[in-house]
């Protein structure tokens, strides 16, 4: 993840600026795969998870979530105080809205998974959590929503829940990629609140203010799936899950790495260096995450920053290729995915630390 290498990567690829609002859902409705995406599972199977061998501290994360201690929160107040959008950088302005768009189509994600299963479902135990999660997401998407249309370019919630493509993943994936998110999420926040809370003078968007509670949400919501998946110890002991767990870590941390590359000018306006934050939101989740997985990724060996980078160069060249077009395009989308598998497997056979589970694996926010 050197920012100063010589290789010549087109980090601004994200600033693609919508200037109304079909224009910013357009966007949100883009499936790749840097984009959030929309899931649909077997939600039959999910409503038949029996949570007895986790029930004391399922009915207390359930109490606590039912309490509903944000309910206040996602509301603007004098803190807020709306950007001058008008007189932004463009690039700088692209990458914010680009950043809030992402940020607003992961959470309505979620609102729209969260949703279908508490619909479908019979379980009370599931239907009542997915009901509480859901309930949440769509306040963190309405909140995002309304700072897009300061800026005139909100996305339609109604359309891109009927025009976004969906991915279908079988529970067991939802569980590992949804807690991953959810975690990763919440480092992702409270790194980008605490630096703010000590360079206040970068404080480029007033939203940024509401991240310490927005980020606890996403702490309860892995906490959630954490204990979804003790309720089968398989889930996360057997040798096959094992290496379903180790692929959705890579996955999780390096499109994570690739997204904040695309973004230069929105983390030099916050004034992040873009290497220091990724591997403080990663370690950060891989410490989190020793509450469940038996394994941990090795952030410390060469081979892992190196071939981050390869994955990073490998994605440029790829948008630039599609970009190109024609014949010469095709072939260098070929080549550049190549390199991307490559880079992606080097990353993937890196040595893992093994980890013992906790027995009482519960953690609050910390940071």
């Amino acid at each position: 993840m050197n920012a100063h290498s010589d290789v010549n990567v087109d980090e601004n690829a994200a600033g693609i600026l919508p200037h109304n609002s079909e224009e910013a859902t357009a966007i949100a409705t883009e499936t790749t795969l840097l984009d959030p995406r929309f899931y649909t599972t077997d939600f039959d199977e999910m409503d038949r998870i029996d949570v007895s061998p986790v029930r004391k501290e399922w009915d207390e994360m359930i109490a606590k979530m039912a309490a509903d201690p944000n309910r206040g929160h996602f509301k603007k107040n004098e803190n807020w105080t709306t950007p001058d959008w008008e007189n932004m950088d463009p690039k700088l302005k692209a990458e914010l809205i680009d950043f809030l768009v992402s940020s607003l189509t992961a959470e309505f994600s979620g609102c729209v998974l969260y949703k279908e299963m508490k619909r479908r479902g019979n379980n009370p135990d599931i239907c009542q959590l997915f009901q509480l999660m859901a309930r949440d997401e769509a306040r963190h998407a309405g909140f995002i929503n309304d700072a897009l249309r300061e800026a005139g370019v909100a996305v339609n919630l109604g359309f891109l829940t009927k025009a976004k493509k969906y991915t279908y993943f079988r529970p067991k994936f939802i569980y590992y990629a949804t807690y991953l998110s959810e975690k990763i999420g919440y480092a992702r926040y409270i790194t980008i609140y605490r630096h703010l809370e000590k360079n206040p003078d970068n404080m480029i968007h007033p939203i940024f203010q509401w991240f310490e509670q927005w980020c606890n949400d996403e702490f309860s919501h892995g906490e959630a799936f954490a204990l979804l998946m003790k309720t089968d110890p398989k889930l996360t002991q057997s040798w096959q899950n094992k290496l379903w767990i180790r692929f959705f870590l890579v996955a999780v941390f390096s499109v994570m790495c690739i997204r904040d590359h695309l973004r230069p000018e929105f983390h030099k306006a916050l004034g992040i260096d873009i290497d220091w934050y990724d591997r403080e939101v990663l370690r950060k989740t891989s410490e989190i995450s020793k509450q469940i997985f038996p394994i941990e990724l090795d952030l410390d060996n060469p081979r892992w920053e190196r071939n981050l980078l390869k994955l990073r160069e490998a994605s440029a060249a790829m948008d630039a290729a599609k970009r190109r077009g024609g014949i010469g395009g095709a072939l260098g989308k070929v080549s550049a995915g190549a390199r991307a598998g490559l880079a992606f497997a080097s990353l993937y056979l890196i040595p893992v630390k093994a980890n013992e589970v906790p027995e009482d694996g519960r953690l609050v926010p910390s940071y």
